[in-house]
């Protein structure tokens, strides 16, 4: 079985291109520019995301596809229209893609969308099931709905079974963002005032999600359905920075400052967002993909946060 995999180069990627290629899959790896791969995998260059992006070359003879490629959610967006330049790239190409992948004879997409596509934050003791009400709220959550339902429309008329894949936070060496900065503010050992914020977040470990795409590319009831997919625990930040910390070498010194404290300086420095992100909860029930795929994250989360705080401790923090 040969499988094209998309956005390849990317942090996901990357990983996932070395899962499928150790299950004896071939890997076509497409990407925008060069990239070295193994000997088993075979590269394949494209050109920018978008509704005119040629993928004939790199779709020939491949039976699956697993599409990563996007444009990504970004804190300070410098297009002018940012919502208009997330469907050109994520819906209206991911349309294309799909579109070219039936006229070449694919006969199963994997679509990676995200948790954004569903919202921001689940209320105390609630979770986000493959049922919930998909409400979106930035451009990016939108253009990946949007994306979902242009495949589902496309599947519907030419039989192509579509795998739609909504992944939290992902995280795993390598990762960089708003979780490296966690990592290194943890790794300083300094007092921090996050002790009573009793949140709730799901995440997933990079190995987990690649493991849970094998299984959607591979298993025959994977075809034409919905999955979340997340790690065995949704942690708090406090437990989050708990966790990390033994791994980081550092101890975790948490101070139980108020939340509503927290909350009014975050708005005086203009961090709300960030303040957000480290109080609300967003959570994640992920029994369907665990009973209908008898799937099980072969790392728990407590697993790959360690292995991920020691990747930081030998190389990120360089």
């Amino acid at each position: 079985m040969r499988v094209l995999i998309t956005g390849a180069s990317g942090f996901v990627g990357r990983a996932l291109c070395h899962t499928l290629g150790h299950a004896g899959l071939c890997v076509r790896a497409a990407s925008r520019r060069p990239q070295s791969v193994s000997e088993d995998t075979e590269a394949a260059l494209v050109e920018e995301l978008g509704p005119d992006t040629d993928w004939s070359a790199a779709l020939a003879g491949v039976d699956v596809v697993v599409h990563l490629a996007a444009r990504v959610h970004v804190m300070q967006d410098p297009s002018a229209d940012p919502l208009a330049e997330f469907r050109r790239v994520n819906v209206l190409g991911t349309q294309a893609l799909a579109r070219a992948a039936v006229r070449s004879g694919v006969r199963r997409l994997v679509f990676v969308s995200s948790i954004k596509a569903m919202g921001e934050r689940t209320l105390p003791g609630q979770s986000f099931d493959e049922n919930a009400r998909a409400e979106p709220l930035d451009p990016y959550g939108i253009s990946k709905r949007e994306a979902e339902q242009a495949l589902t429309e496309i599947a519907a008329e030419t039989g192509l079974e579509v795998v739609i894949v909504r992944p939290p936070l992902v995280y795993g060496p390598g990762v960089r963002a708003n979780f490296l900065g966690l990592m290194k503010l943890a790794s300083l050992g300094l007092p921090l005032p996050v002790a009573r914020l009793d949140n709730r977040r799901s995440l997933v470990y990079l190995r987990n999600l690649c493991d849970a795409l094998l299984r959607c590319t591979l298993d025959p009831r994977a075809a034409n359905q919905l999955f979340l997919v997340a790690d065995d625990e949704p942690l708090s930040t406090p437990d989050l920075i708990r966790a990390l910390a033994p791994s980081l070498a550092a101890k975790a010194r948490l101070l139980a400052v108020p939340p509503a404290v927290l909350r009014v300086a975050a708005i005086l420095t203009g961090q709300s967002a960030v303040f957000s992100r480290l109080s609300e909860s967003l959570v994640i029930d992920s029994r369907k993909i665990r009973e209908h795929l008898d799937w099980t994250p072969p790392f728990s989360a407590r697993e790959g946060l360690a292995v991920t705080a020691q990747w930081y401790r030998s190389h990120g923090n360089a």
